[in-house]
């Protein structure tokens, strides 16, 4: 829930029980707010452009897209991350040769 949805439902709650007090049926003035509520969202849909048929395709496309992306990213991550452990194995060993007197496997000539 949002910080706007947050103080709004208290707001709201606080309506509908003071219309009550006042005479107004209960049940009228949920079924006024849920209508409220449903045209409200129905106008942000809109304003997004998913007020159509093909929303939900819309919106599974995104998904899918937002997915591959973290799988990428995920993936590059990976890349480096074991690019990275194999240069430092690489020269763990390399300095293990040095230190073990090892110079020749390092440093060995081809005629």
């Amino acid at each position: 829930m949002s910080a706007d949805n947050a103080a709004a439902a208290p707001m709201l709650a606080g309506l509908i029980a003071q219309a009550a007090g006042e005479g107004a049926d209960v049940v009228t003035l949920r079924a006024l707010v849920e209508e409220a509520s449903e045209l409200g969202a129905g106008r942000a849909l809109k304003r997004m452009g998913l007020h159509d048929g093909s929303a939900v395709q819309d919106i599974g496309e995104l998904r899918q897209v937002l997915q591959a992306w973290r799988d990428a990213k995920r993936a590059a991550r990976m890349a480096l991350v074991g690019g990275l452990l194999r240069g430092l194995l690489a020269a763990l060993l390399g300095a293990l040769a040095v230190k073990f007197g090892l110079q020749w496997l390092l440093l060995r000539q081809h005629p």
